[in-house]
């Protein structure tokens, strides 16, 4: 009952070992990570500092309500241990702190996928590491006291805490940005590091971001055309196919020299297909990824995709129909920022509603709606089709008849026996993107189209690929050559190579980024407008050799971007026969 008898005043009439204790109850469910990472020398000192600040946010109330200190306290320490829960896990996976980006993601994502990887990164030490982190916290809320003082005191005192810590710095930051809007965006930035302020100001910032996202979907036909935009495929038939994986590394893939057979059916396709072997992706995320290789946004320009068309926009303009087929689980039309980019098509086939990604969604399922699309009589048509690829967890994108890769053969050397079943899960469903891909490649020659396909993945995945980081999934922080290196070939019927030049003989080890992607389609599409820039173009003889950019480009001044060239795989790629025109 001591605990709740007001506290024995010091010398000084004041009880700076009770405020102290509250102090540390506070600082602690920031401060024990960021302590976990300054003691691992993972960041600099500013994060700490940061949380170490804006914990004392907290006294204000404390000092104003004393009474009611171990509730108070309650209250909020429930809150704050809550979001400590998430940014510790998130260390104890990555040894990074948990960032804005990285709630970004995480809101972007749905419960089922959320789930996925809870199950994937599940360790039983993290249990008791968890209950260790919520017992020391309860020690702590035990040790509090109510601290008093005279009521004028304290109101200035918790006034005096609130401008230090808050008005100060954000009317700093205001005067320096010149509105508040600016000033409030850096304050943000400053309380990121403390918790629960990264996940309002994540929420906050995901909210800026589809709004957005809804407002160029609904201002999509205000969006200038683009400029003397010619077809010169207007005079007859031709039906594209774009298709765009998922989470799918190349360096995984037996068609790019991979020592296990996981391509069989694309490798018997080979001599049909350019497979482009030096290209990679700006960013491991998909909507990151993807914002940039649908649109003319890149890692230097990363707004373009508010203000200029898309791929299927521009497709549009040249007189395309255009369909949208996706095996990626959508609760609604409206659950992902991806379904802008899908809603701009003329047609949609959303195949994944389950509330689960389980076994019984695989992307076999796009193959009926595909040819559906392909049979359609309108002259010119552009498919997309998006598939889930090898995405986590990868035992669930593949059927029982694809688990064929169950033991230690082809696995290197230094992947630990524990990490063997994901390993080989993740050989699996490359297994089944094979027999995926070519299907749809050998539906596509079926009906002798005019036209061409092409396939790549919006990003790769790192899956014990990496000697000395035993990474599993990606992590733009903590990059490694496999997150970025991605599939990209290109098959094209005899009807479409006895008009077009397909010899690319030349051309399969240019080093390429996706982000440019949409001035290669132009360009292979037989498209011409004038912000067209061939230098960009995989394919083109202007095409002009650029440094393969990869990072988070809005955190260029904390961390700059990286050229690829300089982690790349040291090992050179097997490389792969050409396609001579016939």
């Amino acid at each position: 009952m001591a605990l709740f008898k007001r506290s024995k005043p010091s010398a000084t009439g004041f009880d700076w070992a009770g405020l102290i204790w509250l102090f540390v109850f506070f600082w602690y469910f920031s401060g024990i990570t960021q302590l976990l990472i300054q003691l691992t020398g993972t960041s600099g000192f500013s994060g700490f500092r940061q949380a170490f600040v804006m914990s004392a946010v907290w006294l204000a109330p404390m000092l104003l309500f004393p009474k009611r200190t171990r509730l108070l306290a309650a209250l909020i320490g429930v809150v704050l241990w809550a979001c400590s829960m998430a940014s510790l896990g998130y260390f104890f996976i990555y040894q990074q702190e948990f960032s804005q980006s990285v709630i970004f993601i995480m809101f972007e994502s749905n419960v089922s996928e959320a789930g996925e990887y809870m199950t994937q990164y599940f360790a039983w030490w993290m249990v008791l590491a968890f209950l260790a982190h919520t017992a020391f916290a309860y020690f702590l809320w035990t040790r509090l006291r109510p601290v008093y003082m005279p009521r004028g005191r304290a109101l200035v005192a918790a006034t005096a805490i609130l401008v230090a810590v808050v008005g100060y710095p954000l009317i700093k930051q205001t005067a320096r940005t010149g509105s508040f809007a600016g000033g409030f965006e850096k304050f943000e930035t400053r309380i990121e590091p403390a918790v629960p302020w990264q996940m309002a100001v994540a929420y906050h910032r995901y909210l800026d971001t589809l709004a957005g996202m809804q407002d160029m979907l609904d201002s999509a036909s205000k969006i200038a055309p683009l400029k003397n935009l010619k077809n010169t495929m207007a005079d007859q038939p031709s039906t594209l196919v774009l298709v765009i994986g998922e989470s799918t590394n190349r360096q995984r893939m037996s068609l790019y020299g991979y020592n296990r057979q996981t391509t069989p059916e694309l490798d018997k396709l080979k001599d049909q297909l350019a497979v482009f072997n030096n290209v990679i992706t700006p960013r491991p995320y998909t909507i990151e990824a993807l914002q940039q290789v649908l649109t003319f946004a890149d890692e230097e320009n990363p707004d373009l995709y508010l203000t200029t068309p898309s791929l299927v926009s521009m497709m549009k303009q040249a007189g395309y129909k255009t369909f949208w087929i996706t095996n990626q689980q959508t609760m609604t039309k409206r659950n992902t920022m991806l379904t802008t980019f899908s809603e701009q098509a003329d047609e949609q086939v959303y195949l994944n509603n389950n509330r689960n990604q389980n076994a019984a969604q695989y992307d076999g399922d796009v193959i009926e709606p595909f040819n559906k699309a392909l049979s359609d009589p309108a002259a010119h048509k552009l498919i997309v089709v998006h598939l889930l690829g090898t995405h986590m967890s990868y035992q669930y994108r593949y059927p029982p008849t694809f688990d064929k890769f169950k033991d230690r053969t082809g696995v290197p050397a230094g992947v630990r026996d524990d990490e063997v079943p994901t390993y080989n899960s993740y050989d699996n469903a490359v297994l089944y993107n094979d027999f995926v891909v070519s299907s749809l490649i050998k539906d596509y020659a079926k009906v002798d189209p005019n036209g061409f396909l092409l396939y790549l993945s919006d990003h790769g995945e790192d899956v014990f690929d990496s000697p000395g980081h035993n990474t599993l999934g990606r992590n733009e922080n903590k990059p490694t050559a496999p997150m970025y290196t991605i599939p990209f070939m290109a098959w094209a019927s005899p009807k479409w190579r006895d008009t077009h030049d397909w010899s690319f003989a030349a051309d399969l080890s240019r080093p390429y980024s996706s982000s440019q992607l949409i001035h290669t389609w132009a360009d292979l599409a037989g498209l011409s407008f004038d912000e067209l820039d061939r230098s960009k173009s995989l394919v083109s003889d202007s095409f002009k050799p650029r440094p393969l950019l990869i990072g988070n480009p809005y955190e260029r001044e904390q961390r700059p971007l990286i050229d690829f060239s300089l982690m790349k795989p040291k090992t050179a790629v097997t490389e792969v026969p050409a396609v001579v025109k016939q």
